[in-house]
C-alpha cells in the first residue's frame, strides 16, 4: 500500500515542511533539517482514515521512531465527486490589472515572454519587442522592486524565464507616489513563486534559430526558513549583412557652399547576451523577513560596415566631392546589482515597514577604427574634405548606484490607509573617451587628440519624499498621492574641450485613482498621473562633437525634465464564463525633449575650431516637441467549457507629434493577439 506522507508545524498546519510517499509496504524513512518544536506527522492514502501524530524534536533528537501504525478502513467512502471550478486568470483593481500566470496551464511550458501576450495592456510584437500602454517607455519591478536588468533588456531576460516560476504579473497603468517618477507607459510587476515544499526543482532550456543559439537554467532550493533561487541564460547572435542608403537635399537659399548627399552602405554584426540572477529570503519569524538578490546582465560585439558618400551641386549631378568609409568596432557592456532588504510586518493587518538598499554598476568599454578611403574634391571643396581624418576611438564608463529607500503603510478605521517614504539615489559616473587620428591615407601611427578627447565625472543624486492616501466606502475606493523629487547634475570635465556644469532639477508628480465597484464581477476606474522623463548626459553636454565635419552635433544643458500627463479609465467584468476589460487613455505632452537638426555654415556654431564656411548639419536639443495620444486596449477570455479556453489581447491607438519647424506627423497602430486552448485527457495539452 503506497501513502503520502505530510509533515507540518504544529503551529503552522496549513504549510508543508515535507511531502513524501512510503514504499508498496508502507514502510518510510525521511531526513529533515528543522529546528527544535513540535510538529505533526500525518499519513493519508484512498480508501483508507488518516492517520495523525505529533511529535517533538529537541536539540539532542536524532532519530524518531514511529514504530508500527495502523489505520482503518474508511467507513464513509462516496463512490466519486468531481467538482470542476476554473479560477479567474484576470483581476482589476483600482490601479492596476493581475494576470494570474500560476493557474494557466500554459505556465508549465511557456517562457514568461509567452505568457506576456495573454497580459492585458500588454503587447508583444513579432520581433518580441514588449510595449505596455502601447509605449516602449516602461520599468520591470520584482516583487514591487525596481529590477535594472529587466528594465534595461526585458525581451532577453524574460525569454529565459520560466513561467512556472512566477505566481502572477501586475500592469501598475496608474503608478503611485511610492514609485519612481520616471517611466511613461507604466510598470510590470513581477510577483515570483513564494516559498512552498522543501527540496528543490529546476528547469533547463535552449534555443537555437538562423541567427544563432543559446539557452538557461532556472533552479530553486528551499531548506527550512531559508530559500534561494537561480537563474543564468547565455546566447549567441549572428546577424545578416544589412544594407541601407539615404540622401540629403538643400532646399531654401542654394548658394556655392551647399551641396546634395547621397550615401549607402553595408552592415554586419555578432555578439552573445548574458544574464543571471540569484535571490535568496530568510523567515526570522512570522513577522520579519530578510531577502538579498544579485543579478548579471550584458555581454559583448563586433561590428564592421563600409558606407559611400557623394556630394552633388544641388539640382545637378555635376560631383563636389566623394569619399568612402570603412568602420569597426568591438564593445561590452555589463551591469552587476546586488541588494539587501527588510521588511517588517505587524499584528495589524496591513501595516508594513520595509528597509531597502540596492547597488549596481555598469561598466562598459568600446574600441572603434573609421577611415576615408578614395577621396576625390573639386578645388573649391579641397579645404573641406581636408578635415576628414582616419579615427581610432578607446573608450570607458562605469556607472555606480547606490539607492537607500525606506517605506511605511498602516491602516487606520478600517477604511483608511496612509503611506509615506523616503528614497536617496546617489549615481557615480565616469567616463575616458580617447581620440587618435591621423591624415586619410596615411598608414603612420594615431597621434593622441587631446582637444577631442574627453574625461569627466558625472554626479547625479536624486532625493525623493512621497506621501499617499486612499480610502474605500462600501463600493468606492479612491487614491490620492504626490512625489516631490529633487535631481543634482554635477559634470566636471578633467580632460577636453567640455566645460564644467551643474543642473538642478525640481519635479513634483501627483497622481489620482477612483473606483467604484458596479457588482460583485464588475467595476469602473479612473485614473490621472504625471510622469517624467530626465534628459540624458548626451543631451545636456555641451560639448562640440565635430568628429564628422559633415554632421556636428552637441547638447543643451539648459533642457527641463519632460512632463507626460495622463488620463485613462477602464471597465472589467469577471464571471465564471467570460473575462472582460476594456480601457481608455489620453495623453499629452507640451516639452518633449527633441533632436533638432539644422543645414547651416559652420561659421555660424560657435566654439567651432577652423570653420571653412560650407554648410553642414547642426544637431541640438531642445523642449520642443508635442503630443497628443488616445489608445483603446481590449482582453477577453471566453472559457466555452471546462476544458476550452478562447481569448484575445488588442491594442490600438491614435498619435500626433508636433516638432521643430511646424513639422508633424500623426497615424494609427492596431495590434492584437489571440488563442484557444484545449485540456485534453491524460494532461496532454493543444494550443
Amino acid at each position: 500500500m503506497y501513502a503520502t506522507i505530510k509533515i507540518t508545524r504544529k503551529n503552522a498546519p496549513a504549510r508543508a515542511i515535507k511531502m513524501a510517499v512510503t514504499d508498496g509496504n508502507g514502510k518510510f524513512q525521511e531526513k529533515l533539517s528543522v529546528p527544535a518544536g513540535d510538529y505533526v506527522l500525518a499519513i493519508s492514502s484512498v480508501g483508507k482514515s488518516p492517520v495523525v501524530k505529533e511529535f517533538k524534536v529537541t536539540p539532542s533528537t536524532k532519530t524518531v521512531d514511529f514504530g508500527t501504525l495502523y489505520s482503518s478502513e474508511a467507513t464513509n467512502e462516496l463512490k466519486g465527486v468531481e467538482i470542476v471550478a476554473q479560477k479567474p486568470l484576470v483581476k482589476a483593481d483600482i490601479d492596476k490589472i493581475e494576470y494570474n500566470v500560476q493557474d494557466d496551464p500554459d505556465s508549465k511550458s511557456n517562457s514568461v515572454l509567452e505568457m506576456l501576450r495573454k497580459v492585458p495592456l500588454v503587447t508583444v510584437d513579432g520581433e518580441d519587442d514588449i510595449q505596455v500602454n502601447g509605449s516602449s517607455s516602461f520599468k520591470v519591478y520584482v516583487n514591487g522592486k525596481p529590477n535594472n536588468m529587466m528594465s534595461n533588456n526585458p525581451t532577453e531576460v524574460l525569454k529565459s524565464m520560466p513561467a512556472n516560476s512566477i505566481k502572477h504579473i501586475e500592469v501598475i497603468t496608474n503608478p503611485g507616489p511610492k514609485y519612481d517618477a520616471e517611466g511613461v507607459g507604466g510598470i510590470l510587476n513581477i510577483v515570483t513563486v513564494g516559498s512552498g515544499l522543501e527540496g528543490y526543482t529546476a528547469t533547463f532550456s535552449g534555443n537555437v534559430s538562423s541567427r544563432g543559439a543559446g539557452g538557461g537554467l532556472f533552479g530553486t532550493v528551499k531548506s527550512g526558513k531559508l530559500t534561494v533561487s537561480a537563474r543564468y541564460d547565455y546566447n549567441y547572435n549572428d546577424q545578416p549583412r544589412s544594407y541601407s542608403g539615404g540622401n540629403r537635399r538643400a532646399v531654401g537659399d542654394i548658394n556655392s557652399n551647399s551641396s546634395d548627399l547621397d550615401y549607402n552602405g553595408t552592415y554586419k554584426w555578432h555578439g552573445d547576451f548574458q544574464s543571471g540572477s540569484m535571490e535568496a529570503s530568510y523567515d526570522i519569524d512570522t513577522l520579519r523577513l530578510v531577502t538579498m538578490s544579485f543579478g548579471v546582465w550584458g555581454g559583448g560585439n563586433r561590428n564592421r560596415g563600409v558606407n559611400g558618400t557623394v556630394a552633388t551641386v544641388p539640382g545637378t549631378d555635376d560631383g563636389l566631392y566623394s569619399y568612402v568609409s570603412n568602420s569597426n568596432s568591438k564593445s561590452s557592456w555589463y551591469s552587476l546589482d546586488g541588494g539587501v532588504d527588510y521588511q517588517r510586518l505587524f499584528h495589524v493587518k496591513d501595516r508594513m515597514l520595509t528597509f531597502s538598499y540596492k547597488i549596481n554598476t555598469r561598466p562598459q568599454t568600446s574600441d572603434s577604427y573609421s577611415d576615408y578611403n578614395d577621396i576625390e574634391a573639386v578645388t573649391d571643396w579641397q579645404d573641406f574634405v581636408k578635415r576628414l581624418l582616419n579615427q581610432h576611438n578607446d573608450g570607458s564608463q562605469s556607472a555606480t548606484e547606490h539607492t537607500l529607500q525606506a517605506d511605511y503603510t498602516t491602516p487606520f478605521k478600517k477604511i483608511h490607509t496612509f503611506e509615506t517614504g523616503v528614497k536617496y539615489i546617489l549615481r557615480n559616473n565616469v567616463s575616458e573617451n580617447d581620440r587618435y587620428q591621423r591624415e586619410a591615407g596615411n598608414t603612420s601611427d594615431y597621434d593622441f587628440d587631446a582637444d577631442h578627447s574627453s574625461h569627466y565625472k558625472h554626479l547625479n543624486d536624486i532625493l525623493a519624499v512621497y506621501a499617499g492616501y486612499s480610502v474605500r466606502v462600501k463600493k468606492i475606493s479612491g487614491r490620492v498621492g504626490l512625489r516631490y523629487e529633487h535631481t543634482i547634475q554635477n559634470v566636471k570635465y578633467l580632460l577636453g574641450r567640455g566645460d564644467d556644469f551643474k543642473k538642478n532639477f525640481d519635479d513634483m508628480v501627483p497622481s489620482a485613482s477612483l473606483g467604484w465597484k458596479l457588482t460583485d464581477m464588475s467595476n469602473l476606474r479612473f485614473g490621472y498621473n504625471m510622469r517624467i522623463y530626465r534628459p540624458g548626459i548626451w543631451s545636456l553636454n555641451p560639448y562640440l562633437d565635430d568628429s564628422n565635419p559633415t554632421n556636428i552635433s552637441q547638447g543643451n544643458p539648459n533642457l527641463d525634465s519632460e512632463k507626460s500627463h495622463s488620463f485613462n479609465m477602464s471597465y472589467s467584468n469577471f464571471t465564471r464564463k467570460f473575462n472582460i476589460n476594456l480601457s481608455l487613455r489620453y495623453s499629452f505632452t507640451n516639452n518633449s525633449i527633441e533632436r533638432v537638426s539644422t543645414i547651416m555654415p559652420d561659421t555660424d556654431i560657435p566654439g567651432l575650431k577652423d570653420p571653412t564656411g560650407k554648410d553642414v548639419l547642426y544637431s541640438t536639443y531642445q523642449n520642443i516637441g508635442k503630443s497628443r495620444g488616445a489608445s483603446m486596449g481590449g482582453y477577453a477570455n471566453w472559457n466555452a467549457t471546462s476544458s476550452t479556453r478562447i481569448y484575445a489581447n488588442f491594442y490600438g491607438s491614435y498619435s500626433y507629434l508636433e516638432g521643430a519647424d511646424g513639422l508633424k506627423s500623426d497615424g494609427w497602430s492596431l495590434f492584437a493577439y489571440g488563442g484557444a486552448q484545449q485540456t485534453l485527457p491524460h494532461d496532454w495539452r493543444s494550443v
